[in-house]
Order: C-alpha cells, then structure tokens, then sequence
C-alpha cells in the first residue's frame, strides 16, 4: 500500500474487515477525526468500487461537474473524492464519521455478487449495527449517498437496525420493476444493457490486477486477487439474465421491495423532475409509503448528481443529518414537510413550501384527446381513428396557447382506447412543452442535457389495475399476469406518466405524444463525453428478446368516441399570491443570470 498523509485532523483505516452474519467479509474503509471520541456515522454500501477515485472512473462527469459548479473541488484535495459518495474532507472536519463499505461481491469484499437482494440488504444492517458499536461512534448512524447507495436504503430502513437514527434517499428508487427495471412491463436498458456490465461487473470481486488501481492507495480497486472469467461468472448473478427472465412483478422483485410500512427513522428523500427512467418516481413513491411521522420530500432539478456536491446540496444533507445524528440546532425544525424546487423554462428554479403531495388545491383537468386537428381539448372529443407505425414518430396532440401563466406540477395519467394488428403493443408517452414558434422546449436531465417534461409507459398486456391501489392521477398495475391483445380489438389503456414540475409561459403549448418507440430528438452530445443522446438516455426499452419485431414492429390504432373519451390528466396548480421565492441555481452560483450546467454524465445512474 502506498502511503498516503491525511489531511491534518483526520485518520483513515483502510481496508477495515467487517463480518456477516454467515461469515463473509466485507470491506470498509474508515474517515474520522483524529481527536479520540465518539463521532456520529456517516455510512454507504455498495457495489461501485469503494477504491475508484471519481476522477478516473467517471471522468467525464468529474470534469463536467467542476467546469459547471468549481466549489465542489474547492476546500478539499480532492483525493478520496468517489463516484455517488460524500466527500469526506468536507465531512470530517465537522465531527463525522464516513464509513464505505464495498457490497458482497463487489470491489475488495467477497462473496457471491447479487445486486439490491434481500442477502445484500442484511449485509447492510449488520454494517450499520457494526458501525453503531465501535469506539468512535456515537451509536447514530446515517446512510447517505445518491442513487444506488440511495435505493438500498429503503430496504435496510424496513428492517429496522437499531443504531440506523436517519437515511438520506437522494435521486433513488423504490421500486425495482416498476421504478428501475420494467417500466409500465417494458424491460428497460437500464437492467438490459450496459450499466450492470460496465459499472458493476468491472469491479467485482476478484477482477484484480484486470481492473483498476486506486490512486491514494495503490491497491487493485476489485480485490487483491485476480479469479478467472468462470469463477467470476460463477461468482455473480447477470442481471440482464434476470430482468429477461423475469417479466412479471413476481418474488425477484418482491424480495427486493422494502416494507415502506415499517420504516420508523427520519427520511429526507430528495429526487429529480429531470429524473423519468430511474430518478424521480421512486422518491415520491417512498415518501408516501414511509411508516415514518418524520419524512421530509426535496425536489429539484439539473444533472443527476451536481445538486448532491454544490455547497447547497450539502448544506441540506448536514442540516438533515446534524439535527438527527448530532442533536444540533440546525434550523431543521423549519423545514417544510415538502421542499420544491419549482422548474421554469431555461433551467431557472424556484424554491416552495408545501405541506402534502399531490399539492393542495391541485386542479385536475382533463385534456381531451381530439382526432380533428389532433389537439388536446378541454370536452370530450369522437372522429376518426388514427395509425401509426410503431417504429415511427407517433402521434402528437396540443393544447391551445395558454393565455397566462400556468403552473403545472405533480403526477400525470392517460386513458387510451388502443387496438393493435399484434398480440400486444408497448405504449410510450411523451409530455412536451411548445414555445410559441412550435419549437419544442427541453430540459437538462439527470443523464441527459435534452430531455421532455416527463415520460409515460404501458405494455398493453399488462393493462389491469390494482383498484386498490390506483389512483385517478395514479394507475397502478399489477403485472401479475399477460392478457394478450386480440389484434384489431379495442382495450382501454391507463398510463401512469411520472410526475413532472413546470410554469408554462403565456404562448406556450403543452403536447402529449403517443409512440410505440421510445421517445427521441436530434442527437446531441455533452462536453467531454462522445455518446451520442437522443432524450431518453440511458433508459431506453430496445432489447430484441424483450420486444421482438413481429410482436412490436406493427401498427397501431387510436380509437375515439364520445361514450369513451381519451384523455390525459394533468394537475393544474393555482397561482399563490405572496408565496416567498428563491431563485435556486442563482443561489447556488451567486449569480441571477447563469443557467444550470448541461448533462454531467449521460450513461451512468
């Protein structure tokens, strides 16, 4: 190992062993003061890599981050600097522990590597429980970190370590098959394709001397050994295998699935409008379901992980955790039950209190899909019927300009009367905004810098409801069965479409288009990456095995009429005279004038 001097005032253990319940060892590496005492427990577990420095696994992001937002690498050397994870020069110096601990199978930690599993979500509460008992701590502990370190938290918090005092859910799903995996049934890339491979698999355990150094420590990333490609198969369980396999909301997923009821520790759950694929549902989800009288919801918007390092993202995260692992005054006793940060086009943002989701006095309306000038109409609309190639651009319907000022935030749906000339048809909606050119208006994304308001999917054969759990704003599916099409017969369709945040301009239209393909716009790229993106990236559903051309390389058809109107659902906010705002990209830049920055890191949740 090479040596490596702490910054003054901090000790580092590495490598720290730590013992599951059935044996295997797992990996820590420990941040804490130098000053001997007890220190509350700042902790992630997960399976990137505990030993990549941020810098040289994920570039491109790194740079990006820094060009937008400098004060992320200021105060701090940067050096332990990793991908989703607290910087702990920032954390230590105000008296916390950051622990880190690769997951089973993943990086410097054995054993048989099985993401978001019911096995890895014990291995985290026993880690919690060991960090709660050691000298230095206070016996508080805080799980902290964004997207997968943020998704695994659900599951340990439903099953209630005694020294777990607050999680910290940033930009994280609650629901693996309907949040991450399976989006309305349709298998999406994100567990199909090249995240698991790329980004897990890279760093197993036991990849060795084929992976990565770390470049504070000078040992191989994923593991002091290097095992064969059979040893590391035998060693892992393929991910895409299982999302291919598994095309119900059956027990793969079930087991993964927290008991929401049962979470009692204070929750700050913080997601993204820009987040549809992965970043966003889950977070509402989570919030609501939560047995916890102590959750507090944080909405924002901008790159995936950006708003996670600024000084203001961290300022919410040390005002959450010192209140609840310390016992300080940090003013969280003020803070609202709901915190948005309300999306105005170009990227401007401002922040509102709220007490309940969705917001009280929202205003449903119905918009009307109308086949005669394909508008969206406050009455029910009949006329003719309308096709279109599943392959092709779909079908877009408008709402007239609107005459002033409307605000437009949380969950959407849509009812469609759908045939198909196949067995089944994958319905992919799309809800846009027009300025009054025509030109559509994109937002930056969690992964991608162009994204539309938000996003919609159903694959028709999984169209029935849970009546218990659907809400008119809500649809909820069960996924527990196929009932297939009979080609050219009519089935009505509920769509859930994410929850999305806008002020539409005066002269600015809304849009809903309906495809049978993802949703897509002119390739473009972010600075220092050469991915090409097209809108939806990484959370795209193109898997061949998942949707074959001769089920879904079709036709299908819009249907019409009075007796059985088709709609999208949107809620409508009204205006709040002498509500208090807070420009929050200009907080955060100290500047009036300076849009959010675009894109950080296209492929990477």
């Amino acid at each position: 190992m090479t040596s490596d001097i702490p910054p003054a005032g901090m000790t580092i253990d590495w490598d720290v062993p730590i013992t599951m319940d059935d044996g295997v060892v797992l990996r820590a590496d420990v941040f804490r003061p130098s000053e001997p005492g007890a220190y509350p427990v700042v902790l992630s577990h997960g399976p990137y890599g505990k030993g990549l420095a941020f810098q040289e696994g994920y570039a491109s992001a790194w740079q990006q981050m820094i060009d937008a937002y400098p004060e992320v690498a200021e105060g701090t050397s940067n050096r332990y600097q990793v991908w989703e994870l607290v910087d702990p020069e920032k954390w230590v110096p105000d008296g916390y522990v950051c622990v880190r601990i690769d997951s089973r199978g993943a990086g410097r930690s054995e054993g048989v590597l099985d993401i978001l599993s019911a096995r890895e979500a014990a291995d985290l509460c026993d880690c919690v429980e060991w960090a709660g008992t050691r000298d230095w701590s206070n016996g508080r502990v805080g799980i902290l970190g964004i997207s997968y370190f943020a998704m695994a938290q659900w599951q340990a918090a439903s099953l209630r370590p005694p020294h777990l005092a607050a999680i910290c859910v940033w930009e994280g799903a609650a629901d693996f098959y309907r949040d991450a995996y399976r989006h309305g049934g349709i298998g999406s890339d994100f567990g199909l394709g090249p995240w698991f491979p790329n980004q897990i698999a890279a760093v197993q355990h036991g990849v060795g001397k084929r992976g990565p150094v770390s470049p504070v420590t000078g040992e191989y990333v994923a593991g002091p050994e290097t095992l064969d490609d059979d040893t590391l198969a035998a060693n892992r369980v393929e991910l895409a295998e299982q999302v291919l396999a598994h095309r119900l909301d059956d027990e793969y997923y079930r087991s993964r699935r927290a008991d929401f009821a049962a979470i009692d520790v204070p929750v700050l759950s913080s997601g993204n409008w820009g987040g549809a694929g992965l970043h966003l549902r889950g977070n509402i989800e989570g919030f609501l379901a939560a047995g916890s009288s102590r959750k507090w919801l944080e909405m924002h918007g901008g790159t995936h992980f950006s708003p996670f390092y600024t000084d203001e993202g961290v300022a919410l995260q040390k005002r959450f955790l010192g209140h609840f692992l310390k016992g300080e005054e940090t003013g969280w006793e003020q803070q609202p039950p709901i915190e948005l940060k309300v999306r105005h086009p170009g990227e401007r943002f401002v922040s509102r209190a709220e007490t309940q989701w969705p917001l009280t006095g929202t205003e449903w309306r119905r918009y009307h899909l109308d086949p005669n000038g394909r508008t969206l109409s406050p009455e029910p609309a009949g006329g003719p019927s309308i096709e279109y190639r599943t392959t092709g651009p779909g079908v877009t319907f408008l709402t007239a300009a609107f005459s002033e000022e409307t605000e437009v935030t949380g969950p959407l749906a849509a009812r469609l009367h759908l045939s198909s000339a196949t067995t089944d048809a994958d319905v992919f909606l799309a809800v846009r905004l027009f300025d009054p050119a025509g030109v559509e208006t994109t937002f930056i994304g969690t992964n991608d810098p162009q994204v539309p308001l938000t996003l919609g999917w159903l694959r028709a054969s999984h169209r029935k409801l849970d009546p218990e759990r659907s809400l008119p704003y809500r649809p909820y599916h069960r996924h527990d069965e196929s009932q297939p099409l009979v080609p050219d017969e009519i089935v009505e369709l509920d769509v859930e479409i994410w929850p999305t945040c806008i002020v539409i301009p005066r002269g600015y239209r809304l849009g809903l288009t309906v495809l049978g393909r993802d949703y897509g716009n002119a390739p473009h790229y972010v600075p220092h990456s050469g991915t090409a993106l097209t809108g939806v990236s990484p959370f795209s559903h193109t898997h061949p095995a998942d949707r074959p051309s001769a089920v879904f390389d079709t036709t299908n058809t819009l249907h019409f009429a009075l007796d059985r109107p088709s709609y999208l659902l949107v809620p409508v906010i009204p205006r709040r005279e002498g509500t208090p705002r807070l420009d929050w990209f200009a907080h955060l830049r100290g500047t009036d004038d300076r849009r959010a920055p675009g894109g950080d890191d296209a492929g990477r949740p």
